[in-house]
Parts: structure tokens; sequence; C-alpha cells
């Protein structure tokens, strides 16, 4: 499941994952919100939470995953994953450098740290 924080700034998207993300978490909830952000500013913001209870992605929601990256590639002006998942820290790092954009990777003690820095112009 994904939930969308409605308070972010123009531009920010602010999503947090809990249990299993389903491809309908992608197509309804967070590919519409990254749409609208990139519709709102000329550059994007991304905070995504994977929180403690965080239980991974059902198959087509891990295509969606890169599909949402590829499709907004040079959008991408900061890019922020909070987790103590240590598979997905490991992602990030590893692909991290192949984004335009900033990325950092938080663990979910700092999330107000990494709210801060993903909002901070």
């Amino acid at each position: 499941m994904i939930q969308i924080d409605a308070s972010a700034p123009e531009g920010v998207v602010i999503a947090e994952a809990s249990g299993r993300v389903t491809a309908e978490d992608y197509s309804e909830l967070l590919m519409p919100a990254i749409e609208r952000a990139a519709s709102l500013a000329e550059n994007i913001r991304f905070l995504y939470v994977l929180g403690a209870d965080f239980h991974g992605y059902e198959g087509e929601a891990a295509m969606d995953d890169a599909r949402l990256g590829i499709e907004h590639w040079s959008s991408f002006e900061r890019i922020t994953l909070v987790t103590d998942h240590d598979a997905y820290r490991g992602l990030a790092h590893v692909f991290g450098f192949l984004m335009p954009g900033e990325v950092r990777v938080f663990p979910l003690d700092d999330v107000s740290e990494a709210r801060s820095w993903i909002t901070a112009y």
C-alpha cells in the first residue's frame, strides 16, 4: 500500500509504502502524484519512505517502479529514500549515481531530516 502526503509543497511528492505495494498503488496513487508534480514544477523532488512494515512489491509493481523512473528520468531534481531495509538501501546506492539529480538515503529514524532536505530550496 502507498499513501501520498497531500500536504507536500508544490513539485514535491512524499509517499510512504507499507505492507505489499501493488501495481494498483502505482497506477492509482503514485504515478498520478508524480504527474501532478511534473505539471506544476519543472523539477520534481521525491521522498519515498519504505516503513518498518513494508514487505516488498508485487511483481508488476516492481516493473512500474522502473517505468516511473524512466518516464521522468530528467525531471527528478532530488530523490530521497528513507528505509532500514538493507537491500533497498543498497539498490539506491548502486543505481543512485545513474540519476541526473541528487539521491540520498536515510534510515527511518531520520525521516524528519530527509523531509527537510527534500523540501529545502
